[in-house]
């Protein structure tokens, strides 16, 4: 085998193996790496949400409506149902004011749609097979959809964007825990539902988050990856 062919296929697994490590390396900076501490704060707010939800009328659930009711009974405001989805919409619209994400938007659209699957699903499971009633007499309280869509979206904007800008944490939680109020406030969510969804939306972003794959916007070699041998061969030539 002539001296050009051994440098072409040199050359060809070099140039291979440099792409695959870039990909990797790419990945890693994207991927959310599992870890159990992680699991603590919403598997504590999914508990405190059970242990809350109690029927006794002396029971946590039950004074804090009382105080609603002695303090905000008029209270009626629907700003909740449309502030729920703010924080998912800033997830791209942050990118379009300038600021940087941690992942490409195909990667980021993937991850939010399983999250969202995921979240919405076990929200619709529990409150069909639950029937909680709410306490203004109306069904299916438990748990509360509006906060679960809230931390949600809380949770992947703190970690597309929480990085590099870190007042966005604390602006995105404290926006997704006035609406969990807000669903108090109007008498629509006890306190156990809003907890135990403020832990079922954290959740369920972060499973899809440490599940996804980054299929798309991966490095590649070259669009032909034969030509480096080719390349190499003719200007090797005698």
């Amino acid at each position: 085998m002539s001296e050009s062919v051994y440098l072409g296929l040199l050359l060809f697994t070099l140039n291979t193996v440099q792409a695959q490590y870039t990909d990797s390396l790419q990945t890693q900076r994207h991927q959310v790496e599992f870890k159990y501490k992680r699991l603590y704060l919403p598997a504590g707010l999914m508990t405190a949400g059970i242990v809350l939800d109690t029927s006794r009328k002396e029971s946590i659930k039950n004074e804090v409506v009382e105080e609603r009711n002695e303090h905000l009974f008029s209270f009626q405001n629907h700003i909740d149902d449309y502030a729920q989805f703010a924080p998912l919409a800033a997830v791209y619209g942050f990118e379009l004011a300038g600021m940087d994400a941690r992942t490409d938007w195909k990667n980021r659209t993937a991850i939010l749609l399983k999250g969202q699957l995921l979240n919405l699903g076990m929200v619709y499971i529990l409150k069909t097979s639950l029937k909680k009633i709410r306490p203004d007499g109306t069904a299916y309280s438990f748990p509360s959809g509006h906060t679960a869509n809230a931390f949600a979206g809380a949770t992947i904007l703190s970690i597309e964007y929480g990085e590099r800008y870190q007042w966005v944490p604390y602006a995105s939680y404290s926006l997704a825990t006035g609406i969990g109020a807000m669903r108090m406030a109007n008498n629509k969510h006890y306190i156990s539902d809003v907890i135990f969804a403020a832990g079922l939306g954290i959740l369920s972003m972060k499973v899809a988050y440490w599940t996804h794959q980054y299929r798309w916007n991966k490095v590649q070699a070259s669009s032909d990856p034969m030509q480096m041998i080719y390349t190499t061969a003719a200007l090797t030539k005698p």
